[in-house]
């Protein structure tokens, strides 16, 4: 992993930045290999509980670098359609839908620019939270390309499908209010990071087991039919109950104090 994207994991929040303020943080092919380095590492730990996913500086993610990528020529373009890994994802895509394969909540909090890439990167969180200067574009028709960073999973579950297509073939620029209200962004505020850190905490503090739980059945129940859909609920409450964090948390609550949960 190289120094591209630097994270701080505290009482079981871990706080991820990409670190490439000089290019508005800009993906480049080692942004790239070190989000996908980076949120393995995550879904390994199990002490992490929530991940909150930021940028340095002004803007949350330009996007793709495209001097980065024209200087390496066809090697760097190899590497980002390479689909070794077992992963339905190539590499460029896996370094935002690891962020779906995670089985914590993750949330994006943009300040600023989330441009092409930086969008789908940010779509790939399950929440996220803008500042009021934040600019969101599905920018790739503006150079005659198409989204291709797992956009057609992300996008069309988040808003409208006529929403999706007019943002997909007209790469204009949406503003953190209308974000909100068209379903790209979860909630504006001043001070998104700060947000999403007091939000990470506060999952934190519930039943890990549960947490993931309870995104295993979003993430999973989504595509399926309702019949599926039901099974599963009743499959995972059914490994709750009774277990000794979920034991833990009722006992919490009837004794008005902080639970004190084992991690996975």
């Amino acid at each position: 992993m190289s120094d591209r994207v630097v994270v701080t994991i505290e009482s079981g929040c871990a706080h991820v930045e990409l670190a490439r303020e000089d290019k508005r943080n800009g993906m480049d092919l080692a942004m790239f290999e070190s989000l996908v380095a980076m949120g393995e590492r995550l879904r390994a730990d199990r002490s992490v509980r929530a991940v909150v996913l930021s940028g340095r500086g002004k803007a949350f993610c330009a996007g793709l670098d495209w001097g980065a990528f024209l200087a390496m020529g066809g090697e760097a373009s190899a590497k980002l359609l390479d689909r070794s890994t077992g992963s339905p994802a190539n590499l460029a895509q896996r370094a935002c839908w690891i962020w779906q394969e995670l089985d914590v909540p993750v949330i994006a909090a943009i300040r600023g620019v989330a441009f092409g890439g930086g969008l789908q990167l940010a779509l790939a969180a399950d929440l996220r939270y803008v500042a009021p200067d934040a600019q969101l574009s599905v920018m790739e028709i503006r150079y005659g390309l198409v989204p291709d960073m797992t956009a057609t999973k992300t996008l069309a579950a988040l808003v409208r499908p006529d929403v999706a297509r007019e943002l997909v073939w007209t790469g204009r620029t949406v503003g953190a209010d209308e974000a909100v209200t068209i379903g790209l962004a979860t909630r504006r505020d001043d001070d998104p990071i700060a947000a999403a850190l007091a939000t990470a905490r506060e999952i934190a503090k519930r039943s890990p087991h549960a947490i993931r739980a309870a995104k295993k059945l979003m993430r999973e129940t989504a595509p399926i039919d309702a019949r599926a859909a039901f099974l599963l609920e009743t499959e995972l409450q059914l490994g709750l109950l009774g277990s000794p964090n979920q034991m833990e948390a009722v006992a919490a609550v009837m004794g008005k104090r902080d639970p004190s949960f084992v991690d996975p």
